[in-house]
């Protein structure tokens, strides 16, 4: 899975920069606490060196998320990823923060040198994260998903008309897989997100 990830994804990523100049992850694992924990590591463990994992949880006490959190956070630095926390943020190990479409102006603005990323799923939602300065958003649900069996998805044309419009990189996320990210680059993906494609 290694070699084929890493064909879709920039060889080097550049260090990083001041806010706004970084390099971004084109290739995003979200956690999930219904993924068994041994698996999520070994995905995790697995993902090609500047690749970026947004900790999520939110179904766990905060005594046992923290925990999570903390062994997630020294794998990431331990195989050079990126990783943004969704939710209470639990310490200040990670590189920034991940903000659901329920956000404001001035949670996403609290940590000016982090890296913030915003979900939107709406021109609405897309409006809403480059008011609050969103370095990236992740525009979803592009495709079915197993998370959320039969819900209604944006397809092709609903996400090029979102990336159409977006003032910063767009991951795409949502039934992602490389397949389906080589289909959705030329129409504005800056790289896809996923959970059950990467474990």
């Amino acid at each position: 899975m290694r070699a084929a990830i890493e064909g879709d994804m920039p060889r080097r990523q550049p260090p990083f920069g001041p806010r706004h100049t970084r390099a971004l992850p084109a290739l995003w694992l979200f956690t999930d606490e219904r993924v068994a924990k041994e698996a999520l590591m070994r995905a995790i463990a697995r993902l090609p060196r500047g690749s970026g994992v947004v900790f999520r949880h939110y179904g766990l006490e905060r005594e046992a998320r923290a925990a999570v959190r903390e062994q997630i956070a020294a794998l990431a630095r331990r195989h050079g990823l990126i990783l943004l926390e969704a939710g209470e943020r639990l310490g200040r190990r990670g590189n920034g923060v991940h903000h659901s479409s329920h956000y404001s102006r001035r949670v996403c603005a609290a940590g000016q040198r982090d890296l913030v990323s915003a979900s939107a799923h709406s021109m609405r939602e897309l409006a809403a994260a480059h008011r609050a300065g969103a370095d990236l958003v992740f525009v979803s649900p592009v495709f079915p998903t197993r998370s959320h069996p039969g819900g209604r998805t944006l397809g092709l044309w609903g996400f090029a008309a979102l990336a159409r419009q977006a003032r910063c990189p767009v991951i795409a996320l949502g039934g992602m897989n490389t397949a389906h990210f080589r289909r959705l680059k030329p129409l504005g993906a800056h790289g896809w997100a996923a959970i059950d494609a990467l474990i």
